[in-house]
């Protein structure tokens, strides 16, 4: 792994654990394994590497639940998958935690692939809830639009109820619940009555 990448890959991980005003200049050189002077030939300074790691961390999510919601089967069946996928709930969403941070909040540059990446996601769920409701498989009363605002925020909120309790008992609960309420609004033709048991953590 080059310089550059040791440096990125070292700020996305110390921002996930530490954020953005406990991973100092020094803390990432540590990490990274790189000196200062390495660091600022690629990287103008800290706000200027955060970026970096954050549009990294952004992509690293989209690319993730692209390759689940981007996948055969209905539209049910997509967005079950998604909830259901294999997640370090404990951990926390790397792009979330950052919502948290307020110096990120407060930053329009390092807030920008934030929005864009959790806006993107919600017009991702939508689109396919709204291929649902075209074809039948859910009943049109489903709003699409709202109904992926509850997916966003029912995953975000899980995230935060399984670190309150140290287990992802709650996250596991709350995604239960809500793939009940989206199989209420399915028609019968295409997603399924019952749905077994699943674990959507992994610890």
């Amino acid at each position: 792994m080059s310089t550059p990448e040791r440096l990125i890959e070292s700020t996305r991980e110390l921002l996930w654990e530490r954020g953005y005003v406990g991973t100092s200049p020094k803390a990432i050189q540590q990490h990274a394994g790189a000196g200062q002077g390495s660091m600022y030939h690629h990287f103008a300074g800290k706000p200027d590497l955060a970026l970096a790691a954050i549009r990294r961390t952004a992509e690293e999510m989209r690319a993730t639940a692209e390759a689940v919601l981007g996948g055969s089967g209905s539209a049910y069946a997509r967005v079950e998958a998604y909830l259901l996928r294999e997640r370090d709930v404990l951990r926390g969403c790397p792009v979330g935690r950052l919502t948290m941070d307020p110096d990120v909040v407060a930053s329009d540059e390092l807030r920008a692939p934030v929005t864009a990446t959790l806006d993107w996601l919600r017009d991702r769920l939508a689109g396919i809830l709204q291929e649902g409701v075209d074809q039948g498989e859910f009943a049109s009363a489903l709003d699409p639009r709202e109904t992926a605002s509850a997916i966003v925020a029912t995953v975000q909120g899980g995230y935060v109820l399984a670190r309150s309790s140290a287990t992802p008992t709650a996250f596991d609960a709350a995604v239960r619940g809500l793939l009940a309420l989206l199989r209420g609004m399915t028609t019968g033709c295409g997603a399924p009555v019952d749905d077994p048991a699943a674990t959507t953590s992994s610890n």
